[in-house]
């Protein structure tokens, strides 16, 4: 549904389909699509020798479709977590990986630093807030790494802490 906002992606449990995305972008980052907390998140990288045994794990052992996306290289600079309440700002934070890792999710090395929001930013939120409250979620964080929207999360979004300790809203309250 928000296409616009994202980097090319793809959600299939096909082999094939995953081996002509990866064809066409050629560094993909690879990841459950019920996945949280950086757990089997992948950069593939084109001479990537692993894309086989990657795909066997993730659709022959778990059967469950997979999340395919073009690799943003402005990670290297942060994934900013924006917290939404019933589908506005309450607040953000950058989190910048660690050396030598592609997930930027705090509890695998990834340094939380305060942030503000580009004009990008605050039209992906202005996107997406609306739609999110008339489904009734009124709790999200949603993932932006350059000027894409990677993800949209609805299960115990984090980050709301560390918004708080950078001088931000006490969103729990």
């Amino acid at each position: 549904e928000f296409k616009d906002l994202m980097p090319p992606t793809l959600i299939t449990s096909d082999p094939a389909e995953i081996r002509a995305f990866r064809a066409e972008h050629k560094e993909i980052i690879l990841k459950p699509l019920y996945g949280n907390g950086g757990a089997g998140v992948f950069r593939i990288k084109p001479d990537d020798e692993n894309l086989g045994s990657l795909l066997e794990m993730f659709t022959v052992f778990y059967r469950e479709p997979v999340i395919v996306q073009r690799y943003v290289p402005e990670v290297r600079k942060g994934d900013k977590r924006i917290i939404l309440v019933d589908g506005k700002v309450a607040g953000a934070i950058n989190r910048v990986p660690a050396a030598n890792e592609s997930r930027s999710n705090m509890h695998v090395g990834g340094r939380p630093e305060p942030t503000t929001l580009t004009r990008r930013e605050h039209e992906i939120c202005e996107a997406l807030g609306p739609d999110l409250k008339a489904r009734g979620l009124i709790f999200v964080g949603i993932d932006v790494i350059g000027d894409c929207l990677t993800e949209i999360n609805v299960t115990s979004p984090t980050g709301i802490r560390e918004v708080q300790r950078f001088g931000g809203a006490n969103i729990a309250a």
